[in-house]
C-alpha cells in the first residue's frame, strides 16, 4: 500500500488527495537543476501525496542554500514513479506565508534519480532565515525553513547546532528529533549511519525488505527513515550537514578493501555504487557530491563567517583495512604503520590545508569514529577498538600533531558512531598523560541504536580509571547541542529515557565547556 494523506495543510493551503488520472510522457532527460521546459510541461496528477518524504535543506553559504525533496506517491514500493522526467516547481520566501517570495524556479525530477530535486538557490542574503516550499500536479510540499550563512568577514555573537548520529529504525522511535526541532539552533549536523543496511527479527520493529544491497532496496530504506515524523520534522526546521559512516553501506567497510581474500570486489564496488547514489538522491547535498560509480568525494568545508568552521571528513572511503582482524583487540604492530590512513593521502592533505588556512575562531572537525585512544579492558589487559582512530595511530599522531605545532585556532573534533557519549582531551601521545591537550572531542551517543541505554555508571567508574583523559560517559540515547560564542564553547548532552516506545521526555545529562585559547575541557 502507497503512503495515504488524504489532507495536509500547510501555510493556509488544504491539498487533497487526488484519483489516479493517467501520466503525461516526458520529453528529454536532464540532470540537475533544469530550466522550466526541459521536462514535461504538463500537470501530473498523482494517485497519492507525492511529498511523503518530506523536505530538507542543506550546507548553507552565506549567499545559497541547497534545497531537497524527492516525488514518491509509493515510497516503500520503489517511489510509484513513472519512468518520465517530471518538472517540479518551488519557491523560496522571506515569510512563512510567502506574501514577499524571493525566489522561484522549476528543477527536474529524473527516474535516473529516483525523482529527486536539489535546487542550489544561489544570490541570497547572509544570515537570513527563509522558508521555501515545492509544487507539482496540483500538490503542494510541506513548508521549510533554512538559513543561509553569515557573510565570510563576520564575526558572529553566537552559533547554535546540534550534531547526532545512528538512528536505527529497528531499535526504536527518533523521539530525540521532536525535542531538538525545539531548540533554537542554525544547523544540525549529521555524523552518519542515517540508515542501517542490516536487518533483524527480534528488536523493536523490523526493517522490510531484508538486507539492503541494491539500488532499489537502499532506496526503500531510505523512504522508510524519511517517513518518520519527527525525522521529517527536523530537516524542514533547519540546514542540514551531512557525512556517512558506515551503515549507510555496510557494517564496518573501509575503502576498497576486502577481509575476506575469497571476496568478490565486483560485487562489493557495485553495491557501494547502489549505496552511493541512494545517499546522494536522499540528502541535500550540492552538485561536487554527485556520484560517479562506486566514487563520492563527501569531505568539504563549511564556514560560518569568522566564527565557525567545520571540516567535514569521510573517514570510509579512504581509508586502509582495519588492523588486527578489526574488532576491539590487544594492540598490535599493524596499529603502528605509517602508511595505514584513515583519510586517504588527498583527504589528510585537503584537512591540514583547510586547517592552516582557516581564519575562524573555532575549527570543528566533523567526523564518524572515536580519535581519543580509549582502553576499553580493566586493570593490565589493554584493548583498543580498531575500526577508531585507535587502529590508525601514525594517521592520529600526524595529524594531531600538525594541529598542535601549527597553533590551530580553537580545534573541536564531533564524533558519532559508538552509541554512546563520551568527552575527550586529546593528546598526540596518549602514553604520555602529561602531554598538554591538543583539542577536544565531543562524542554523541546514538538517536536509537543499541535499545533503551543506561547510565552506564559501573562502566564510566573503569573507563574514567583507564583512562586519565576521559572527562565523561553516558550510554543513553540522545543528541548533543552546542552553543558557541567567541569566548567559548558549551556542549549540552541532551539524553532519553527510552525509544522502545514513543514520547520519551528529554533532559540535559551533562554540560562541558572549552573556553577560547584554552586547551583542556571543563565540566560546566
Amino acid at each position: 500500500m502507497g503512503f495515504r494523506r488524504n489532507a495536509c495543510s500547510l501555510s493556509g493551503f488544504s491539498i487533497q488527495r487526488r484519483e489516479f488520472l493517467g501520466i503525461s510522457a516526458g520529453a528529454c532527460w536532464a540532470f540537475l537543476n533544469a530550466p522550466t521546459g526541459v521536462a514535461a510541461d504538463r500537470q501530473f496528477k498523482f494517485s497519492e501525496y507525492p511529498f511523503s518524504l518530506g523536505v530538507a535543506s542543506g550546507d548553507p553559504r552565506a549567499d545559497s542554500v541547497v534545497l531537497w525533496t524527492r516525488l514518491a506517491p509509493e515510497p516503500l514500493e520503489g517511489g510509484g514513479m513513472p519512468p518520465e522526467d517530471v518538472k517540479v516547481d518551488w519557491e523560496l520566501a522571506e515569510d512563512e506565508g510567502f506574501k514577499t517570495v524571493v525566489q522561484s524556479g522549476s528543477a527536474t525530477a529524473s527516474p535516473q534519480w529516483a525523482h529527486s530535486v536539489h535546487v542550489e538557490v544561489e544570490g541570497l542574503r547572509p544570515d537570513r532565515v527563509y522558508w521555501y516550499r515545492f509544487r507539482c500536479g496540483g500538490e503542494v510540499s510541506p513548508v521549510g525553513r533554512t538559513r543561509t550563512a553569515p557573510a565570510a568577514g563576520v564575526m558572529l555573537d553566537k552559533f547554535r547546532f546540534a550534531f547526532a548520529s545512528c538512528q536505527n529504525y529497528e531499535y526504536g522511535y527518533l523521539t530525540a528529533y521532536d525535542h531538538m526541532v525545539q531548540d533554537d539552533l542554525n544547523l544540525v549536523v549529521h555524523l552518519g549511519d542515517y540508515i542501517y543496511e542490516s536487518a533483524t527479527k527480534d528488536r523493536t520493529r523490523r526493517h522490510p525488505g531484508g538486507v539492503a544491497k541494491t539500488l532499489a532496496q537502499y532506496r526503500n530504506r531510505y523512504a522508510l527513515y524519511k517517513l518518520e515524523a519527527p525525522l521529517q520534522k527536523a530537516h524542514a526546521a533547519f540546514p542540514w550537514i551531512v557525512t556517512w559512516d558506515d551503515h549507510e553501506v555496510v557494517n564496518n567497510w573501509s575503502g576498497d578493501n576486502l577481509r575476506d581474500p575469497d571476496g568478490d570486489l565486483g560485487a562489493f564496488l557495485k553495491r557501494r555504487a547502489a549505496a552511493f547514489q541512494a545517499y546522494y538522491e536522499h540528502m541535500p547535498l550540492r552538485k561536487p557530491q554527485v556520484p560517479t560509480g562506486h566514487s563520492l568525494q563527501l569531505y568539504r568545508n563549511v564556514n560560518f563567517g569568522q566564527l565557525i568552521q567545520f571540516a567535514v571528513l569521510d573517514t570510509r572511503q579512504y581509508r586502509t583495512l582495519q588492523p588486527c582482524g578489526d574488532g576491539t583487540k590487544a594492540p598490535c604492530d599493524e596499529m603502528l604503520d605509517p602508511n595505514a590512513t584513515m583519510l586517504g593521502a588527498k583527504q589528510e592533505m585537503w584537512l591540514m590545508n583547510t586547517l592552516l588556512n582557516s581564519t575562524a575562531r573555532w575549527n570543528v572537525l566533523a567526523q564518524q569514529v572515536m580519535m581519543g585512544r580509549i582502553d576499553r579492558a580493566a586493570g593490565e589487559e589493554v584493548k583498543y577498538s580498531m575500526d577508531q582512530w585507535s587502529g590508525y595511530d601514525a594517521a592520529r599522531r600526524r595529524l594531531l600533531g600538525f594541529v598542535s605545532e601549527r597553533q590551530i585556532s580553537n580545534p573541536v573534533v564531533i564524533t558519532g558512531d559508538i552509541h554512546s557519549n563520551w568527552v575527550n582531551d586529546l593528546k598526540v601521545d596518549f602514553d604520555q598523560p602529561e602531554q598538554p591537550t591538543v583539542a577536544t572531542e565531543f562524542v554523541g551517543t546514538s538517536i536509537t541504536s543499541g535499545g533503551d541505554g543506561s547510565d552506564g555508571e559501573k562502566y564510566r567508574a573503569t573507563a574514567m580509571a583507564e583512562n586519565p583523559f576521559l572527562k565523561f560517559y553516558n550510554s543513553q540515547r540522545g543528541y548533543v547541542r552546542c552553543e558557541i560564542t567567541q569566548d567559548r564553547w558549551q556542549s549540552d548532552y541532551r539524553v532519553l529515557d527510552y525509544v522502545s516506545k514513543p514520547g520519551s521526555p528529554c533532559r540535559t545529562r551533562a554540560k562541558f565547556v572549552v573556553e577560547n585559547g584554552q586547551r583542556g575541557v571543563q565540566e560546566g
